[in-house]
């Protein structure tokens, strides 16, 4: 195993793609954690931690849907969401270029 910080940086930057596509955020990361994970130190603790926040935001985005109707409150539970998904990617592509473990608030962790 090597560390590479590059690496996890890029894995957690790659979400980022989904403004661009709108599916790549969690098909990127996914392929890169997996082919990654027993290759570069701390890819396995990274990738769970995206993977776990990219379900956890569909989840809630899912759930914002139907509020759209109650008062407008999915909408800004969708804006609140799209601010998430922006900030928290860069400031852990940030934590991880430092050495330091990645923190995703309100992310339900589906993978140990």
């Amino acid at each position: 195993m090597k560390e590479d910080r590059q690496t996890l940086m890029l894995t957690h930057l790659s979400q980022l793609l989904d403004i661009v596509t709108g599916f790549g955020g969690f098909v990127v990361p996914l392929i890169l954690w997996l082919t990654n994970k027993d290759k570069i130190y701390h890819m396995d603790e990274h990738g769970k931690s995206i993977i776990n926040f990219q379900l956890s935001m569909l989840i809630y985005a899912i759930i914002c849907i139907p509020l759209i109707l109650l008062l407008g409150l999915g909408i800004l539970g969708l804006i609140g969401i799209g601010i998430f998904c922006t900030i928290f990617p860069i400031i852990n592509a940030i934590k991880a270029n430092n050495g330091e473990a990645p923190n995703y608030p309100l992310s339900i962790e589906f993978i140990k």
